[in-house]
């Protein structure tokens, strides 16, 4: 993410950060104002001036006498000149007066004018935009309460079924030990609870109290007379409610304002007399009744009236909607659509199931248009934020030029005044537009770029509808690999497509394009399904939005790659002077805190580590692009717990990433055999904590299930081969491509052990050696069946000044061995299906 504006003030709410620039804005508006009044203040006094000089002349002209009686005397003209002098001064203030509104105020105000409009309007836009973010976001709460209660009905039923219909022989049916005292839980009350949509609108329940109070207050009420059902009190016309709602709820069109009066009715608050049917429409002669729900809500009295018995005979006058016949009779009508009715012969069992599917998706639905509104608030944020720092920029500029056109409009007229201007003309000189930008970036940031996700909770721990914001370990145990199979298959992408650039500039150009939020967030939406994708999809974006992508993903994870538990380990690795350790106990201390981390995190780390540091080295990039892209790299890999003034201006994470890419095999080799001796060590699989999470009941009684069913029946050997067995294929073939440069000649090859791509990524799809269709380990055992190499073209790597490599080969990693095969010791981080 770009630096400046754009970088710099973003918070966990976003309003946070945004509040204290337009504090800083708003700022520079007030200061406008200050320097306008200077102006204008001036100009004031000038032309004050020039009046008072002016009036000198006439005040000694009404003295009578004096010099006015000599004609030629010299002490006259000298006194003639005096007042002369004073009559141009008069006018030179003048002018200075004009110069200053003509230069410096008149166009100033215009411009201060637009640019604190100009504040305003971003101001009012991203404050909109935060408010439809916080609903949505309340929204969204309420449906997943909504979804989680309707689970917990189906469980219970559930369990109420297995208990109510056992076998009465069985043992655990006689037992009373096995009786467990059930609760049902009451369905919640979502009636007056929720939020009603009306339109395209979501209003709350006290929104929707004002709305109704004041239609009762301003639309028509009367009573209508049905034919044999009797009369209908507290009726409007559809008519009348279509104008009020497009006087008052801003409705731009008739049809627009009917489906408002439909959701009405749909919501319980309107409903048609006089014919079949509920449906809205604006007409005259097609009368709708309000509800008594209507007035129980707002409080409002409900006209009604009273019965009248005086008729032995069952009259018209005495069949009304009042009466128990009538009322009886009027509802059996309103209810009456056999055309609607959808679910006939549902059983309860079958209608808990069906409303929590529903609920679900109206839960998928509003995490789906909450992500979409954070989305769309991060590129409106992005695109104001660089709008106002150039705005900023230009208001500095601004107020250079007018200091220069004030002193100018003084200099121009009164040369006396050089001094002055000299002064006037330094304080400009000192104005520094970039240094004043950096200093309110220095010391008014609020934080990084740093997307807050709002992820869907899926009831039974599935994640199969996210990719994006995913805990890291459970996106990988769902795609069933070390390494999620989203990291692996961009940068197995951008592996394949580095050739195609031109230039090596270009090839490390791809990680510091200052990629547009709105392309990133348009891949993100295509791939973030929860689930594999194929290239194609990436062939559709540029190389650098796919880069991109890559790098939001690791910001959106909910811990940094580099978990934020071992920043304080880092910080105080990196806060130690360099005479206290030696860098060789500075990379041991690395690999140890880095040992604490999952293996998950390891194992990505290791293949983006690896994908790195191969690419600064096959394109020989210098050390300020390694500068550049450890620090484009930071928030990615490492990020503290939590933001403060203090951690904003810490190198700790650029300082960690240089490491990983200077000791990149002495870090990750060490990690790789300490794993091993883990997994060989443990016999049985790692104790799980006692989770008193209620949603985990389902996964826990299947759990139960199955550990019942293994003591009944033993289960089989494992067919797992013995350690050693496996082998890695060799890929062979000639490099036929100009990138990278092959640094070794056919003799030296031919001995060498396998090569591996230029830029592959550890466990992509290419890399993965398979012998017989099966999948290896990471030894170099010689393959019984070499692959063909047709598939891919290896690309050695060469790095200047490197050590000299007839001294041994190489493996499958790329470090140095002996002239005899040293058996590998621990396991491949690779991307393989995970054990457990």
């Amino acid at each position: 993410m770009a630096t400046g504006f754009a970088g710099s003030f973003w918070s966990s709410d976003y309003a946070g950060g945004l509040g204290v620039l337009f504090g800083k804005l708003q700022q520079g508006v007030q200061e406008n104002q200050q320097i306008l009044t200077v102006a204008r203040m001036r100009a004031d006094a000038e032309e004050t001036y020039a009046s008072s000089l002016g009036s000198i002349g006439p005040s000694t002209e009404r003295v009578t006498g004096g010099f006015s009686r000599d004609e030629g005397a010299s002490v006259r003209k000298a006194f003639e000149g005096v007042r002369t002098e004073m009559d141009s001064a008069a006018q030179n203030h003048r002018k200075i007066a004009s110069n200053i509104r003509e230069l410096v105020v008149n166009p100033f105000g215009r411009w201060c004018e637009a640019h604190a409009a100009r504040v305003q309007n971003s101001q009012d836009d991203l404050q909109n935009r935060i408010k439809l973010l916080d609903r949505q976001a309340e929204a969204v709460r309420k449906f997943r309460s909504q979804y989680y209660n309707k689970c917990r009905l189906v469980e219970d039923l559930e369990e109420e079924d297995k208990l109510a219909f056992q076998d009465p022989q069985s043992e655990a049916a006689q037992s009373p030990k096995m009786k467990v005292p059930t609760i049902k839980m009451s369905e919640p009350d979502e009636g007056e609870d929720d939020p009603v949509d009306l339109g395209d609108e979501t209003y709350q329940p006290d929104q929707v109290k004002k709305i109704l109070t004041h239609m009762l207050d301003n639309i028509k009420l009367g009573d209508v007379k049905v034919p044999i059902l009797g009369i209908y009190q507290n009726t409007s016309t559809g008519s009348d409610i279509v104008e009020y709602i497009q006087k008052h709820m801003s409705a731009s069109s008739v049809s627009y304002a009917e489906r408002i009066g439909q959701d009405m009715i749909s919501a319980g608050f309107l409903r048609l007399v006089g014919n079949v049917g509920n449906t809205f429409a604006n007409s005259s002669r097609m009368n709708y009744q309000w509800k008594p729900k209507v007035f129980q809500m707002t409080g409002i009295p409900e006209r009604k009236k009273p019965l009248d018995r005086v008729s032995s005979t069952m009259s018209q006058d005495s069949f009304t909607p009042d009466s128990p016949v009538g009322a009886a009779v009027s509802d059996y009508l309103s209810g009456w659509n056999p055309l609607n009715n959808q679910f006939q012969n549902e059983t309860p069992a079958e209608r808990l199931r069906r409303e929590a599917r529903d609920s679900d998706e109206r839960y998928k639905a509003s995490v789906r248009k909450l992500d979409s509104l954070r989305c769309n608030l991060e590129e409106a944020m992005i695109d104001h934020l660089k709008f106002m720092e150039r705005c900023e920029l230009d208001r500095l500029k601004a107020i250079k030029a007018v200091i220069l056109d004030f002193s100018g409009a003084i200099s121009n007229v009164i040369p006396s005044l050089q001094s002055t201007v000299d002064k006037m003309m330094l304080f400009q000189e000192t104005v520094q537009p970039l240094g004043d930008l950096r200093y309110m970036l220095e010391n008014y940031k609020t934080g990084p770029f740093i997307p807050r996700v709002t992820i869907y909770e899926n009831y039974y721990n599935s994640v199969d509808e996210q990719t994006f914001g995913v805990d890291l370990e459970a996106r990988a145990r769902s795609d069933r690999k070390r390494v999620p199979i989203i990291v692996t298959t961009i940068l197995t992408f951008l592996d394949n497509h580095y050739p195609d650039l031109e230039g090596d500039e270009a090839r490390r150009g791809i990680w510091l394009v200052d990629v547009p939020l709105a392309q990133t967030h348009d891949l993100r939406q295509a791939i973030n399904t929860g689930k594999t994708f194929p290239h194609d999809v990436l062939d559709k974006y540029d190389i650098p939005i796919v880069a991109s992508a890559l790098k939001l993903y690791l910001l959106e994870l909910p811990d940094s790659l580099v978990s934020s538990h071992v920043y304080e380990i880092v910080k105080t690795i990196y806060s130690t002077t360099a005479a206290e350790t030696s860098e060789e106990t500075r990379v041991s201390v690395i690999q140890s805190t880095l040992g604490q981390l999952r293996l998950a995190n390891i194992a990505t780390l290791d293949a983006i580590t690896t994908h790195f540091t191969r690419l600064i080295e096959l394109t020989s990039a210098d050390d300020t692009y390694v500068t550049a892209l450890a620090n484009a790299l930071s928030p990615c890999i490492l990020r503290p717990r939590q933001e403060s003034t203090l951690t904003m201006n810490e190198k700790f994470s650029y300082r960690l990433i240089r490491d990983l890419f200077a000791h990149k095999d002495a870090i990750f080799g060490e990690l790789k055999r300490a794993s091993t001796l883990t997994h060989s060590s443990s016999g049985a699989q790692r104790p799980r904590a006692i989770s008193t999470d209620e949603s985990n009941r389902r996964a826990n009684f299947e759990e139960r299930s199955r550990a019942l069913a293994a003591q009944r029946s033993p289960r089989a050997t494992s067919p797992a081969p013995k350690p050693g067995s496996h082998r890695r294929d060799r890929s062979v073939g000639r490099p036929e491509t100009r990138f990278p440069v092959n640094t070794t000649s056919p003799t030296e090859r031919r001995g060498t052990g396998p090569s591996r791509n230029s830029l592959e990524v550890p466990g992509s799809a290419e890399n993965s050696p398979v012998v017989d269709g099966k999948e290896t380990n990471g030894t170099d055992s010689p393959p019984e069946h070499p692959a063909p190499s047709s598939t891919r073209v290896p690309l050695p790597r060469k790095h200047a000044g490197s050590l000299a490599r007839n001294a041994g080969k190489r493996d499958s990693a790329g470090s140095l061995r002996g002239e005899e095969a040293i058996a590998p010791r621990g396991v491949q981080l690779e991307d393989k299906p995970m054990d457990d």
